[in-house]
């Protein structure tokens, strides 16, 4: 089964679906087995570290892979960039800052440039740095992100680009956990959809399974957008942006009470990155969207994705029927 879609055409793949560039989570497993799937898979370069990004390159071994950066993070590493466009990239995801520095030289590459923006006016900038592809992200998504939310930004951006840039494509982002929502992203305009918490729920996931065994456990109403934990990871994230994560004890005892953490943030950045490291779920944070509630089960890739399509094929099908 496939749906084509611009999104199919253009990248050359089976399905609509791009797994998004979680920082950590997305390593060359997960982004193989995206690929492999039928779908696009990006590595998480995140916060950036060569040598992760040459291992999980290996890991993907000969799939065809992207990668995506938190942008003013690669500002500040931009050596980063060429690392991996040495890897011949099918694309490249810029998230959360200005795409502009770095589009003509991905562009120049070969491979597509992503653009993942969370309102109209990051739209309109990545239309005028000729994003081949815009991802709308709404604030139910998992990790960090703003305030507008899927169902009304999607619809917009997608009559902002068949007004100014038709050639464009557009990816639905945030809450986008299923068939239903796959479904319903093509019908809100988009080419395909950007998925994230889904497939961080996935067994080649770089995921502790204490942070999973949470997820499973939580709904859409265990999720908060916060920024305490950037505070805690001494992370330099413009004020903008808030993560939405799970509900914890951590959250507990720092949210509402920012200034009081950034007063004591040398002890608690080593207390944080050591629960981390050990997968603690209370004390660290699981970064995960409003989606949990519409995860049951931490299963493989092509699982997920084989029955995200199959759900929306039947969805659209029988939608059909309401037609009189």
């Amino acid at each position: 089964m496939t749906l084509t879609t611009r999104l199919t055409e253009a990248l050359g793949i089976r399905h609509p679906i791009i797994s998004a560039p979680m920082a950590f989570a997305a390593g060359g497993k997960l982004a193989a087995a995206v690929s492999e799937a039928g779908g696009l898979g990006l590595i998480g370069g995140g916060y950036g570290d060569a040598d992760w990004l040459e291992v999980e390159w290996r890991n993907a071994g000969n799939a065809a892979v992207g990668c995506g950066f938190i942008t003013w993070s690669l500002k500040k590493q931009p050596h980063l960039l060429e690392l991996v466009l040495a890897h011949r990239p099918k694309a490249i995801c810029l998230s959360f800052g200005n795409p502009g520095p770095f589009a003509a030289r991905i562009k120049e590459s070969g491979a597509m440039l992503i653009c993942q923006v969370q309102t109209r006016r990051d739209a309109e900038h990545a239309i005028a740095c000729g994003a081949d592809i815009i991802a709308a992200q709404g604030t139910e998504a998992g990790g960090h992100g703003e305030k507008r939310a899927t169902m009304t930004l999607v619809p917009e951006v997608s009559d902002l680009i068949a007004a100014r840039s038709p050639e464009t494509l557009l990816c639905a982002a945030g809450g986008i956990a299923d068939g239903r929502a796959l479904a319903a992203a093509l019908m809100l305009g988009a080419d395909g959809v950007l998925v994230g918490s889904r497939l961080w729920a996935s067994r080649e996931a770089n995921v502790a399974p204490a942070m999973h065994a949470a997820a499973l456990s939580a709904t859409g109403d265990d999720t908060i957008r916060s920024q305490v934990m950037d505070l805690a990871r001494k992370l330099e994230w413009p004020s903008r942006y808030t993560a939405r994560v799970l509900r914890n004890a951590f959250i507990s005892r720092w949210h509402g009470c920012e200034e009081a953490l950034a007063a004591v943030a040398d002890e608690e950045a080593a207390k944080y990155r050591a629960a981390w490291s050990a997968g603690d779920a209370e004390n660290s944070n699981t970064f995960v969207g409003e989606g949990a509630g519409l995860i049951y089960s931490v299963e493989p890739v092509g699982d997920i994705i084989g029955g995200m399509v199959a759900d929306a094929e039947a969805r659209i099908r029988a939608g059909r029927a309401m037609i009189a």
